[in-house]
């Protein structure tokens, strides 16, 4: 394996404090002394397609078991699985996929702003909108197809993440668990994280071997997918800059830095210019949408209702998770992840939990934060093979169930 961004991190430190750099798992390839200094080399076997299928394999056959099992209670119920799977956030980028985004900023009897579409990005309903014309039935056909074609994308590379961290069978265990956590009947719905979780897992996976280019662009896509999309931002923005103050990789750094940020911001300023105003995106979110950064003074309050009031379940289940969330990424900390994994995943937490409004969509909002799942995976990767099966068997059976409850019972947006 070629040395890491991660390995040439630490063997810094250890130059600055006087020691001795800690050698490498294998040993140097000899360069032609014309060659730039960059890792964009082709990709190692060990993560390309051949060595990942386990994991695409896993994370389909989970979310497939899921699939099948919701079919059959929305046909139970005489309801049509496409439906189910596109309602709500769904059926707004589809609208947004076949009649564009809103021409006026609608408006309630008040005069106040009403919920308007132009706070969903557009990655996920122009992908909705190439593919619609190739699959037959109409637009919603589009929509699960590209879910679940990124959420095979996003195994893929959260394989390549785990795998480069710590081995291939935490590799494995990683698309694993991401496809049984509470809410994963999500990444099968028409919805955009998991468009985004894979281009931000192939992003952080070139960010961790040092391609800074490839890291650069797909950020830079990313930034088009969600309003999250700073979390991204801030990791690759950040360790390109420590590359660039460094003087490592040329000028690759300093590219990467540049385009990271451009499709988010890209997005925000259109927004602003159909508004009028520089900040429109933000007004929009607090006066349309009614969501605004209280930096969590609203989701300890709320969660202190929950656990001292009766509430629906899906409440319950959501303060489990960010709970839970949180005490994972003080474990990232303590196992010395890769810190800009620790600031993606960071930023993700602060920034859904940091929001006021709409308790119940935290824990789904969290969903693009894979990392937060590396110390579970890790830690079964160092079990018996049976102890894994278990464990993936039990919490694959609550998802399926817990997902069927929030498309069939819950009412509200999952």
């Amino acid at each position: 394996m070629s040395e890491s961004w991660a390995d040439v991190d630490r063997n810094d430190r250890r130059v600055e404090a006087g020691q001795t750099p800690a050698p490498t798992d294998s040993p140097p390839v000899p360069v032609p002394a014309d060659t730039p200094p960059t890792s964009d080399t082709p990709e190692p076997s060990g993560f390309g397609l051949r060595a990942a299928w386990p994991a695409v394999a896993l994370y389909a056959g989970l979310r497939a078991v899921a699939m099948l099992a919701l079919w059959g209670m929305t046909e139970a119920r005489g309801l049509n699985l496409a439906g189910v799977l596109t309602r709500f956030d769904g059926g707004i980028y589809i609208r947004i996929a076949t009649q564009g985004y809103d021409a006026a900023i609608p408006l309630k009897p008040d005069g106040s702003l009403a919920p308007t579409n132009l706070a969903f990005f557009p990655l996920y309903p122009g992908l909705i909108a190439v593919v619609d014309p190739v699959f037959p039935g109409d637009a919603r056909v589009a929509a699960i197809a590209v879910s679940w074609a990124a959420g095979l994308a996003a195994a893929w590379g959260l394989y390549a993440v785990g795998a480069q961290l710590r081995d291939r069978r935490t590799g494995v265990l990683l698309a694993g668990l991401w496809a049984v956590v509470p809410h994963a009947v999500v990444e099968s719905m028409s919805y955009s994280e998991t468009t985004f979780t894979a281009l931000a897992a192939w992003s952080l996976f070139a960010l961790l071997r040092r391609r800074w280019l490839t890291a650069g662009v797909l950020c830079l896509v990313g930034g088009l997918a969600r309003p999250v999309a700073p979390a991204l931002i801030a990791a690759v923005g950040l360790a390109a800059l420590v590359a660039a103050c460094r003087r490592r990789d040329g000028w690759r750094p300093w590219v990467c830095m540049a385009l990271a940020p451009l499709g988010f911001l890209g997005y925000v300023a259109w927004v602003g210019g159909r508004l009028g105003r520089f900040d429109g995106y933000v007004y929009l979110q607090r006066e349309a949408w009614l969501a605004s950064y209280d930096a969590g003074e609203y989701a300890v309050t709320f969660a202190g209702q929950v656990l001292t009031q009766p509430h629906a379940l899906a409440y319950y289940v959501t303060t489990v998770v960010v709970l839970v969330a949180l005490a994972l990424l003080v474990l990232l900390i303590i196992d010395r992840t890769p810190w800009p994994l620790v600031v993606y995943s960071a930023v993700i937490f602060a920034a859904v939990v940091g929001v006021e409004g709409y308790y119940h969509t935290m824990a789904r909002h969290l969903l693009p934060a894979f990392p937060l799942l590396l110390p579970v995976a890790g830690a079964l990767a160092g079990t018996r093979r049976s102890r894994m099966i278990v464990v993936l068997t039990l919490l694959a059976a609550m998802s399926v169930w817990y997902g069927i409850y929030l498309r069939l019972i819950w009412q509200y947006s999952p």
